[in-house]
């Protein structure tokens, strides 16, 4: 099984996505148990010392489908402002896969159907207001 690559993770970006975790129904804890291992194993660090080439919360991220070869474009946010078919919830598979991540680095995801999916990050962006804050 493949290694799990670091992570960096900003302290609001944790916080936030704890609150949203505990919020949860208990009988949905299991579906979560892989983002909260990420958290978990994650470097934190102060809003303005995020390298820009992480991906955040807010961020929009292109990555590829090693598997498949497909290119995708997602930006990750919370599940409220999820549905629209550029958003990714951090609770879903892929969303808690890509958070902290840099640029090149790839990880081995478990998806509900029992499969997992190697990602890799290609570029990161974001809002412009994420790097004022």
């Amino acid at each position: 099984m493949d290694r799990k690559p670091s992570i960096t993770i900003t302290e609001r970006d944790m916080d936030g996505i704890e609150a949203l975790l505990d919020r949860q129904p208990v009988a949905e804890s299991e579906r979560y148990a892989a983002l909260r291992a990420e958290l978990a194993r994650a470097r934190l660090v102060e809003v303005g010392k995020l390298p820009k080439n992480t991906v955040a919360m807010n961020s929009t991220v292109t990555f590829e489908d090693e598997e498949s070869g497909h290119e995708s474009r997602l930006t990750l946010v919370y599940p409220p402002m999820a549905g629209s078919p550029d958003t990714v919830s951090i609770l879903a598979p892929v969303g808690s896969a890509l958070i902290g991540l840099k640029v090149g680095q790839h990880i081995a995801w478990p998806m509900p159907d029992g499969h997992s999916r190697s990602l890799r990050v290609l570029k990161v962006d974001y809002p412009a207001e994420a790097l004022h804050r």
